[in-house]
């Protein structure tokens, strides 16, 4: 397994036109893994995010299987003519030794961008919907419901005993996001095959995305570390899912 980190140059008109769309990034990410099996459901998983600190400053984080080769990226939204064999544009590390090192009781900071959602059904009889958390509440409430089948849980803030939960434990809920694109933005379809089974034209793709920082406490290495691998959620195509850890401060 491989953490990588690349620096998106978003002064460049190319690094806009992969940032105007997710299913963009998303190709884009996959491009760097050659030989990649056509059909989604046999490729390995591999997780992306975004991750800004400001207006200029944007991270891309991949974790994948393989070591990938990001050479396009850097030349579309990077820095080339900074590019040199020892520093290309992006740094990629072996995950596998600190996956290793994880350890019931760790105590760390996380970052994760997740489509937080829930089904409902809004009349007796009819199918359940998947429908978005849009209120930080209720997306830290998916987060807690997510919490113990993935080997964490969430550390408790200082006035733990507050009666708001957005009180209650050290996370911020923040950078929501509403997206909406087409699947495939780039490669227009023939007109037969822009219809779904029932003839109708495929929508656009929507998402809610929302970013939780704060600090949690292993409890299950063995379910964390798949977390950390596969992702948490949906949404993990278009850059939701993926946990990071970083020492506390």
């Amino acid at each position: 397994m491989y953490l990588t980190r690349f620096r998106v140059n978003t002064a460049r008109a190319g690094a806009r036109f992969l940032l105007s769309s997710p299913q963009r990034l998303h190709s884009a990410v996959l491009a760097g893994f050659p030989g990649l099996p056509t059909d989604p459901a046999a490729r390995p998983r591999i997780l992306w995010r975004l991750d800004h600190s400001d207006r200029t400053d944007l991270q891309l984080y991949l974790v994948s299987p393989d070591r990938p080769d990001l050479t396009h990226l850097v030349e579309q939204a990077g820095w080339p003519a900074l590019a040199e064999p020892a520093s290309p544009g992006w740094e990629s590390r072996h995950y596998q030794p600190f996956l290793q090192r994880l350890a019931k009781g760790d105590r760390w900071a996380f970052r994760l961008t997740a489509n937080p959602v829930h089904s409902i059904r809004r009349k007796d009889g009819e199918p359940t919907k998947r429908t978005a958390h849009v209120s930080p509440r209720h997306q830290l409430g998916w987060l807690l419901q997510q919490q113990t089948r993935h080997g964490f849980e969430l550390a408790p803030s200082v006035v733990h005993e507050a009666e708001d939960p957005l009180d209650r434990y050290a996370v911020v809920v923040h950078g929501r996001r509403d997206l909406s694109f087409r699947k495939r933005p780039d490669h227009p379809a023939p007109e037969t095959e822009q219809k779904n089974r029932e003839g109708r034209r495929r929508g656009p793709v929507t998402l809610v995305t929302a970013v939780f920082s704060g600090n949690l406490e292993v409890t299950d290495p063995d379910a964390l570390r798949s977390a950390l691998t596969q992702g948490i959620g949906r949404g993990k195509a278009y850059g939701c899912g993926l946990l990071t850890l970083a020492p506390e401060t």
